[in-house]
């Protein structure tokens, strides 16, 4: 349901999907991903059923913070040392039952031509529970070429971009799943270790075409 609901609502604002490379689909997974939009949940979990680690501010918003809420949003509230222990137990948990969770490590969102530093802090939890992470890239597009249209940035209210992405055509997003770092690939590593390259793979695959944008960008739904 999760996952059928996350797709229709990206066909109701009228964006595209592209996915590339192998999603793991099965088992425990933390996911990490860029953030460009509100939108980037429903990508996701238009992909696979998955639960998303939020901050708290979300919960707040008019419609969007009942739908984030719906599909199984872990809240944190930034700053709060005990909400951060709280939210790495409930990660733990879903971990041991197989779920996927959602990370998006900037911590809030960015032009999606370029990757913000990364918070180490969540990586934790999948550390220590050895599950696989996979780094995620999203590469927006507008009428064909990369671009800054769709991302969640400045000043601009949910509202705002909300109504944007309703009225616009042309609207592509591309969600490329990269190699998996699995616990015998980061065993030894410390958390600020993993959260660079995992940076480091996201970046080089965000910034791939950002000064060549293709003419033409036509994605299907797989």
């Amino acid at each position: 349901m999760n996952r059928a609901w996350s797709r229709l609502l990206l066909r109701l604002c009228g964006v595209k999907l592209k996915v590339t490379g192998q999603p793991q689909l099965t088992g425990a997974v933390l996911w990490v991903a860029n953030h460009v939009s509100w939108i980037d949940i429903y990508v996701l979990a238009g992909v696979r059923g998955i639960l998303f680690i939020a901050k708290s501010e979300i919960r707040q918003w008019p419609v969007i913070g009942w739908l984030v809420a719906r599909v199984g949003t872990v809240f944190l509230q930034r700053g709060q040392r005990n909400s951060l222990k709280q939210v790495a137990e409930q990660m733990a948990e879903r971990f041991s039952r197989g779920e996927a969770l959602g990370l998006f490590a900037e911590g809030t969102t960015s032009s999606g031509l370029d990757v913000l530093p990364f918070h180490a802090s969540l990586f934790d939890p999948a550390m220590r529970t050895e599950v696989d992470i996979q780094p995620v890239a999203l590469r927006f597009f507008y009428q064909g070429r990369r671009s800054e249209f769709a991302a969640f940035v400045g000043e601009e209210t949910l509202v705002q971009n909300l109504w944007t992405l309703m009225k616009a055509k042309g609207v592509a997003v591309e969600a490329v799943f990269l190699p998996v770092l699995s616990a015998d690939d980061y065993r030894g590593w410390h958390r600020g270790d993993v959260a660079q390259h995992v940076h480091e793979a996201i970046g080089q695959a965000v910034r791939e075409g950002v000064s060549t944008a293709p003419e033409t960008y036509s994605p299907t739904s797989p």
